[in-house]
């Protein structure tokens, strides 16, 4: 028989909505047929939660150890045993304390093997961030953790896949942040990602322009000219299919996307605000080029609607679905790329029927 892959789990910030995503994600049983989910955290916090949105039969195995799972069921692994106080909608130190204390046990055990993914829940990083420990975000530490500058965040929905050059950037220090070899690294990571982890043999990369009008030709801007039809010509003579630089708002105002398999925005807002217009409720963000395998919701905590009941689990769940997906699509195991792949393919309509 073969073992399911363990999926460890994040507790993220618990005045947010990221607990109750959670708990909807993992309130059923069918899940347990593909993976081993973890959460890393406190029962005690899952124990106010499930109340709160009034899923009181809810229940995890708790366990204190990686190594003491249960594999038919969703576990929690025990972080800390103290009380803490949950105060709904507030973003607080505390909440930040404990999100990453939840984050830090959860990459331990991903760089030890002992976990094969990693899903992330939303978690306040300025809460989380003090003069002790600097804290970007999630994709930043994550890369720090694998010692690594090469990677790519991507944000992964049903009509468009996204992977941005820059990432938690100041707009005023895009232009500055931006080189031929960067650019060129990010395409390759796109490429490579798409192609390993999406199973797209022959990816098809659209490259957006920085200025706009794509600079036009020098006159608003030369970092088209400079920077990215050189690094654009770089990666053509790699072999790989990549075009543009194009202009962001004709680009998607013609809906040229739909001609790729993925687009590389120059900065967050010029890829996000798009993709999250077509998946703002059901898309995926990505860490891809890393070591381990990590992806998150693609929204924040919304604090202001934590307690309200009103959030929407489809992106936390569809977290999961991709990491079982991306293991699988890595994995020489054939009933593991069988049953995670057909899994994630459920439509979402029939999956909640099946609650």
């Amino acid at each position: 028989m073969n073992k399911l892959p363990i999926i460890g789990i994040t507790m993220g910030d618990i005045n947010s909505i990221a607990v109750e995503v959670l708990i909807k994600t993992l309130n059923n049983s069918q899940i347990n047929e593909y993976c081993i989910p973890v959460v890393y955290g406190s029962p005690k916090i899952i124990g106010y939660w499930k109340k709160v949105i009034g899923l009181p039969e809810f229940s995890l195995n708790i366990t204190k150890s990686i190594d003491q799972l249960h594999t038919k069921r969703s576990n929690i692994l025990v972080c800390w045993d103290e009380d803490v106080e949950i105060k709904m909608g507030e973003a607080n130190s505390t909440a930040g304390k404990y999100a990453f204390k939840s984050l830090d046990m959860a990459v331990r055990d991903l760089k030890d093997g002992k976990i094969q993914a990693l899903v992330t829940a939303p978690l306040n990083k300025h809460t989380v961030n003090n003069e002790l420990l600097p804290f970007k975000g999630h994709t930043e530490y994550l890369a720090q953790q694998a010692n690594s500058n090469n990677y790519i965040m991507m944000l992964i929905g049903d009509e468009l896949k996204v992977g941005l050059a820059t990432g938690h950037v100041a707009l005023k220090d895009v232009s500055s942040k931006l080189s031929i070899d960067l650019i060129v690294r990010k395409i390759k990571l796109l490429n490579d990602s798409l192609k390993t982890d999406f199973n797209i043999q022959k990816p098809k990369i659209a490259v957006l322009a920085l200025n706009p009008h794509a600079g036009e030709n020098g006159l608003i801007g030369t970092e088209e000219n400079d920077i990215i039809i050189p690094a654009v010509t770089s990666a053509q003579n790699d072999n790989i299919s990549v075009y543009g630089p194009y202009s962001a708002d004709g680009f998607f105002g013609a809906r040229q996307y739909k001609q790729f398999d993925a687009v590389l925005a120059m900065y967050h807002d010029q890829g996000l605000i798009p993709f999250k217009y077509f998946s703002f409720t059901d898309g995926v963000n990505y860490t891809a080029g890393l070591p381990f395998i990590r992806t998150s919701p693609d929204h924040g905590t919304a604090y202001n609607i934590a307690g309200k009941n009103l959030a929407d689990e489809s992106s936390m769940r569809n977290a999961l679905y991709m990491a079982l997906d991306i293991i699988a699509r890595r994995s020489d195991n054939a009933t593991l790329k069988a049953k995670p792949l057909a899994f994630s393919q459920m439509k979402r309509e029939r999956f909640r029927m099946d609650f």
